[in-house]
């Protein structure tokens, strides 16, 4: 018997209750090439960069896999501003479905066919393709670190930034730099009125 990858759960041992740990060497693998964490300038395989916890109810019914149950967890990125680590916390409910990849639609041309695909109830938006006889959660963990990361992350709400003339970290410190003038108004500082 081939062995299984590490967040794998076979079909024929469903119903049953699982947990998993996400470390941060993966969570390092999953979040490679993103902006907001290649600033931080940390290693390739950096064991700092989050960690996570599933609380899972597995089930089946026909040839479709239900996971119900929390993910909780956290990841390090740059800040927006400063540049700084800032640290992102999760704690979702999870529900999600696993389809047959043959259910799965491959596109909106089959849509536009009058091919419906696999029918999926309101409350069951996230939907993962599987094959073969286990499901393999690792593409759900994936994706609550991605998607944990807003457009803007901020190491803390009142986070001050860096002078855009000289770098300085307003956080930690201030700087003695002056407002730049704006250009368009450049030809008016040497104007002197007299009354």
């Amino acid at each position: 018997m081939a062995k299984l990858p590490p967040y794998a759960v076979r079909l024929i041992d469903l119903p049953a209750h699982r947990t998993f740990e996400v470390p941060g060497e993966l969570v390092s693998e999953w979040l490679k090439g993103l902006p907001m964490r290649e600033a931080l300038g940390r290693p390739a395989e950096d064991p700092e960069a989050g960690a996570g916890h599933a609380d899972l109810e597995l089930y089946v019914d026909g040839a479709h896999a239900f996971a119900a149950g929390t993910f909780k967890g956290h990841l390090h990125v740059a800040c927006s501003r400063c540049v700084n680590q800032a640290r992102l916390e999760i704690d979702d409910r999870v529900r999600v479905t696993f389809l047959p990849k043959h259910e799965m639609p491959e596109d909106n041309t089959a849509a536009e066919a009058g091919d419906e695909g696999a029918e999926v109830n309101e409350e069951d938006l996230d939907v993962f393709p599987y094959e073969g006889e286990h499901i393999d959660l690792e593409s759900l963990f994936r994706e609550e670190f991605v998607l944990a990361i807003p457009y803007a992350p901020l190491c803390r709400e009142d986070c001050k930034g860096l002078c855009p003339q000289c770098g300085t970290d307003l956080n930690s410190g201030t700087c003695t730099c002056e407002k730049p003038i704006d250009p368009r108004l450049a030809a008016l500082k040497g104007l002197k009125l007299t009354s």
